[in-house]
């Protein structure tokens, strides 16, 4: 583990073996880190946020509470994932909103999907295992497995293999080739994953 005598973590969250915290993060109360993460310089991870093991939430992210990574999630630089549906100030009578005044919706990010730099993840959402999201996408709905998605709002433009590489379909047989890797996958009922 190693920690930048810049960043400032809380003293009861939990860092894993190998972690590396870079200068000016902060990694709030309760906050849960795996091994071998990567936070980047000036990140936030709020109260309780969840990563699992390998993780890399590259510089300037924001990664609001209860936000949940699983393993080998890809958080691109200047990535918000936003807790709240219905953002106020205030309360209909005008009274300042206390944390006691609205309910978090947290984000999920599944296995090894990846979100690109500047992107925006809408409260509430979740992300399937190797999607991704590209560089300033808001992502306001759920993201299926494998699914490609950009723009504002988000929309789905293709399949991408675990390696990040576009999948092209043959038509005869209905088979999903990687153009970089050449994995084989298969859609059914909507849901995209590797064959074998």
């Amino acid at each position: 583990m190693r920690i930048d005598p810049d960043a400032t973590v809380a003293e009861d969250a939990q860092i894993g073996e190998g972690t590396m915290v870079w200068g000016l993060a902060q990694v709030r109360d309760g906050a849960r880190l795996g091994k071998e993460c990567i936070v980047g310089r000036g990140a936030f991870v709020d109260t309780g946020v969840v990563l699992g093991d390998r993780c890399k939430v590259q510089n300037n992210a924001l990664l609001y509470a209860p936000a949940t990574l699983e393993d080998g999630v890809f958080i691109g630089p200047a990535v918000i994932l936003t807790n709240d549906l219905r953002p106020r100030s205030i309360s209909p009578d005008g009274q300042l909103k206390r944390g006691s005044d609205w309910a978090a919706a947290g984000v999920t990010i599944r296995h090894g999907a990846a979100i690109g730099a500047g992107a925006i993840v809408v409260a509430g959402v979740t992300v399937g295992r190797w999607a991704m999201a590209a560089a300033g996408a808001t992502v306001a709905k759920d993201v299926p497995d494998h699914a490609l998605v950009a723009g504002v709002p988000a929309r789905q433009l293709g399949w991408v293999c675990a390696c990040g590489g576009r999948l092209d379909v043959d038509p005869e047989d209905g088979r999903w080739t990687c153009r970089e890797d050449g994995t084989v996958h298969r859609l059914t009922d909507g849901t995209m994953a590797a064959e074998g």
